[in-house]
């Protein structure tokens, strides 16, 4: 099956049903197919054949499935971007896939206008929402113009279907390269590991579709779902849209979580249509997790993946029981098992390790990469011979199968000899009740080389010191792995648009820097 096959079936099945709803407008079947012919004929009209690179620039809008469904069409390369980089990144994304035409939302054109001759391949600007003289062509009248019938294009499994960027939390993007088979095979995996969604279940997306929410579209339109988008997470409007759109399937981040339980009205919100709820991106603490069984019932689900493989395991809602067993409550700090055609093994470079063993976290899985574009010898490092690929994730495997993450493998901390992973200093700061978020990173030290420090973020009211802090945390990690200096801060902690914590830029503020008011112990 291919993407057109796909879209074809579903658009002739579910032809009158709701296919989109934003802002109050709202788009069939029907009419997804027209416009995305439409597009995918525009795109061929103004010169570009299969395999080109066409990027999408936008916050999530009604024409957002259309135009990931209008390039899949026209067989070329979707390679979304990200609304919060800054007009160099843009540059340089654009650049880096050789991309021939962008899709920009208005808000961002300008900033694109003033990069353009920074690309020498991009002979296309197509500008939805207001019109910005001089920026490129118009959308909308672009459309009218060409033909409704279906292009026609052929693909094959291999061939190159999108291209996502990494977070960049270690350096620059870089261009992470899906075939429509691994694609496919990915949004499918997801379906299977959780509840069935049924024709007409409305799928709540407020998090960018260019991130994780947009990983399943091809499975949710394959089903005749219905994606109802927001342009942007707001808490109590995600509520009410819940209630209001009955929506059976979202996806959040830990924060998010956290920031919906504290909505004043968050429990008088009748949100009995929920299926489930899907989360990721970061670990989640014992408190948010509660909150959110408070909110909505048993029905939150666990994935871990990354870019490059997912999803690779699935903690599923058996599974969440924080008042239960010892047992029960350990595995809360898993990532879950395998998902059902995943395997997952943790290796010392080709070396299998044994249960309980920690090393690098190895996924095999159909949601697998092709490769790094433009990058033979990137690609290389990050497979395995067996064909899985190296996460760059530290983590061990327990003897019921599930997976442990101990931590990025370039984000350990060496102090005086001994190993450190960050996250299980974060870990144990994150159990103080007034601690709302913590990043752990290694400086510079005379005398160990590496020390452990920590950015904490207190609740609001909270009385906690420094010093409190630190002999918290040792309490619960010992004298070595406890932070030797912590800083408060007021502001909140620097995450990617998906609420991932960016250490890097944590680590980068204070690397060379020592008088920020920091108190050791």
């Amino acid at each position: 099956m291919d993407v057109a096959s796909i879209l074809r079936k579903s658009c002739r099945m579910y032809r009158d049903s709701v296919a989109v709803t934003f802002e109050g407008r709202s788009q069939t079947y029907a009419q997804l197919w027209e416009r995305a012919c439409r597009l995918a004929n525009a795109l061929a009209d103004l010169g570009l054949s299969p395999g080109d690179r066409v990027a999408v620039l936008a916050d999530n809008q009604l024409e957002s499935v259309e135009q990931a469904a209008g390039i899949a069409l026209a067989g070329l390369v979707r390679c979304p971007m990200y609304a919060l980089n800054p007009a160099s990144t843009h540059a340089y994304m654009l650049d880096n896939v050789g991309a021939s035409a962008c899709i920009v939302q208005d808000t961002y054109a300008a900033d694109l206008a003033g990069v353009r001759d920074q690309v020498p391949t991009l002979k296309h600007l197509i500008v939805t929402g207001e019109e910005t003289p001089g920026a490129g062509l118009s959308y909308e009248p672009l459309l009218a113009s060409a033909s409704a019938d279906d292009p026609g294009v052929v693909t094959s499994p291999d061939d190159n279907h999108i291209i996502r960027f990494s977070a960049g939390t270690t350096g620059r993007p870089k261009g992470i390269v899906h075939s429509v088979a691994g694609w496919l095979a990915m949004g499918n995996e997801f379906f299977l590991a959780g509840p069935r969604i049924e024709a007409g279940d409305a799928y709540l997306v407020a998090s960018p579709m260019s991130h994780a929410a947009g990983l399943t579209i091809w499975a949710m339109l394959a089903g005749g779902a219905r994606f109802v988008l927001m342009p942007s997470f707001d808490p109590a409007r995600f509520l009410e849209t819940i209630e209001r759109e009955r929506c059976a399937v979202t996806m959040v981040v830990p924060t998010m979580v956290q920031m919906l339980a504290a909505v004043p009205e968050a429990k008088a919100r009748d949100l009995s249509s929920l299926k489930v709820v899907n989360y990721g991106a970061a670990p989640i603490s014992e408190r948010a997790l509660k909150a959110g069984l408070e909110l909505w019932g048993n029905i939150m689900c666990q994935f871990y993946g990354q870019s490059e493989a997912a999803p690779a395991t699935v903690l599923a809602p058996r599974y969440h029981v924080p008042d239960g067993s010892g047992r029960e409550r350990r595995r809360l700090g898993s990532a879950g098992r395998p998902t059902l055609n995943s395997v997952v093994t943790v290796r010392d470079d080709d070396k299998v390790l044994g249960v309980g063993q920690t090393g690098e976290i190895c996924v095999n899985t159909p949601g697998a990469m092709k490769g790094i574009w433009a990058d033979p010898e990137a690609t290389a490092a990050r497979f395995t011979a067996d064909g899985s690929v190296r996460t760059r994730d530290m983590g061990y495997l327990d003897e019921d199968g599930f997976l442990y993450l101990v931590d990025r493998k370039e984000d350990m901390i060496i102090s005086g000899g001994y190993n450190i992973w960050p996250l299980e200093v974060e870990n144990a700061l994150a159990a103080h009740p007034d601690v709302q978020e913590v990043a752990v990173v290694g400086v510079p030290d005379d005398k160990w080389g590496e020390s452990v420090f920590a950015v904490v973020v207190l609740a609001e009211g909270s009385t906690a010191t420094q010093e409190s802090l630190i002999e918290f945390a040792k309490e619960r990690v010992g004298s070595v792995k406890r932070p030797r200096r912590v800083e408060i801060s007021t502001e909140p902690l620097p995450k990617s648009v998906v609420g991932k914590l960016l250490r890097r830029q944590v680590r980068e503020k204070f690397w060379t820097g020592q008088d920020h008011g920091i108190h050791g112990a």
